[in-house]
């Protein structure tokens, strides 16, 4: 247990309606619903609520505040900038953990709810004591309230860490001070805020530069830029993955079957079959990913490819499959970007055909394009009609269909999507997608009920 009085000390603040001689277990929660009893409440400002209404019901041990309220806490000029900061500090004192970050354009959660799978099943209890968030908590307040639910019994923490701007990884790295480094591709996502895909590049590597000296940094073979970026880190240990067949951690053989990833696992201590059981060819990357990880950490290939295979996905709508009156449902709408599309294209058009049905994908908005955004999205409606996808439902964005694609349709809303409910039938295969702004899981659902609903009236006709 940690006094009030170091908190105070460490984030700079000033002691409010407390001692000092009381004491917490370190932990930042900021959802006064769901408090930690011996935890520290950060009353965050937002755009519909602030935090500071409910620090006096929020529980825990105390807050941190940036006004004074009627409730023991510690008074901060900034709540954010002060939990990063005591997080820094928490886990610099848990020196036997051992951190892993996680960066790249796409993959980061379902990479990292792999690793954190494979070293929660493995029976080996040197690997039990894991950390790992589900959903994504990759920014300045996701990682803070990562890292302070470590404690000394923890071994490992695996952390996703995000950007905007440049600087921004560099500055999670500082704070969780890494000794394991992921990487898993540039792409395009968040083009709009960085320019360009040499600049993502330059923001993704800063998780290799704030590696700890001598750790390890696992890197992806699939663009140009992430397999260059620990040159200037001779201190670290490098290992990569991918399925060009220069890796150290490698997929061979890889098979779809009923859009499900098969392939040989290979490492160099040998090679193990495994059997993904979430949809899409782009998931062998990151299951290699997480492979490489966990090979380094001191699992056995068997350990490794049984986590894999026995691997499902956590956090909510990534790739989640069922089946509803003998339509396939893929909610892939968590996020989107031109790579992460195209894969669940690729996934619903294999399907449908294996199915025997048509593809539909109701498709929104891909945010943080920037300039580039017009092409890309109708590069993703040409690739799509590639694809031979049967039926693309455009929802608030009609430059997917810019192409020459006369079957194709146009909803101005997600409401107006609904209409085109009524076209899908028994054997076809329907993708939802867009990115997290736009909500497409609402229309996902909208769907399952629909085709409830019409099933029980055709029940009874």
């Amino acid at each position: 247990m940690i006094s009030a009085s170091t908190v105070a000390k460490v984030v700079g603040g000033v002691l409010h309606q407390l001692s000092g001689d009381e004491f917490t277990d370190g932990s930042l929660f900021f959802d006064s619903r769901a408090p930690r009893r011996n935890g520290i409440f950060l009353a965050l400002k937002g755009e519909r609520v602030d935090g500071h209404d409910f620090a006096k019901s929020a529980g825990g041990a105390f807050a941190l505040l940036e006004r004074e309220s009627d409730c023991p806490a510690i008074i901060v000029s900034d709540v954010m900038q002060a939990a990063g900061k005591w997080a820094a500090y928490y886990r610099s004192q848990l020196r036997d953990l051992t951190v892993i970050g996680i960066t790249g354009s796409q993959g980061k959660t379902t990479t990292k709810d792999m690793i954190a799978h494979i070293l929660k099943s493995t029976s080996s209890s040197k690997h039990r004591g894991t950390v790992a968030p589900i959903g994504s908590y990759n920014n300045d307040l996701g990682l803070p309230v990562t890292l302070t639910q470590c404690n000394e019994s923890t071994g490992f923490c695996v952390a996703e860490m995000g950007a905007r701007h440049l600087g921004d990884i560099l500055r999670l790295a500082e704070m969780a001070r890494p000794n394991v480094g992921v990487v898993l591709k540039v792409g395009t996502a968040h083009l709009g805020e960085f320019g360009s895909r040499e600049v993502i590049a330059r923001a993704k590597s800063e998780l290799v530069m704030g590696i700890e000296h001598g750790g390890v940094a696992i890197l992806g073979t699939y663009d140009e830029f992430t397999p260059k970026m620990a040159e200037s880190r001779s201190d670290l240990e490098v290992l990569r993955f991918g399925e060009t067949g220069i890796e150290e951690i490698r997929a061979t053989d890889v098979e779809m079957r009923s859009g499900f990833a098969h392939f040989e696992l290979v490492t160099p201590h040998g090679r193990e079959a495994v059997e993904l059981n979430i949809a899409g060819a782009h998931h062998v990357a990151n299951a290699l990913a997480a492979a490489a990880v966990t090979f380094k950490l001191g699992l056995s290939d068997n350990e490794i490819a049984t986590g894999l295979t026995t691997f499902k996905p956590e956090s909510k709508w990534r790739m989640e499959m069922s089946e509803i009156s003998g339509v396939m449902i893929i909610n892939d709408s968590y996020n989107a970007n031109p790579e992460s599309m195209a894969g669940a294209l690729r996934t619903t058009a294999l399907l449908a055909q294996e199915r025997g049905g048509r593809s539909f994908a109701f498709l929104g908005t891909m945010h943080e394009l920037g300039p580039q955004a017009d092409l890309l999205h109708r590069e993703v409606g040409d690739f799509a009609a590639q694809l031979g996808i049967d039926y693309l439902v455009a929802v608030s964005e009609k430059r997917y269909l810019e192409g020459n694609h006369p079957d194709w349709l146009a909803a101005d809303s997600r409401d107006s999507a609904k209409e085109f409910f009524s076209h899908v039938e028994p054997g076809d295969c329907v993708l939802f997608k867009a990115s997290r702004a736009e909500g497409l899981e609402r229309l996902a659902a909208d769907f399952i009920a629909f085709l409830k609903n019409r099933e029980s009236e055709r029940g009874l006709q």
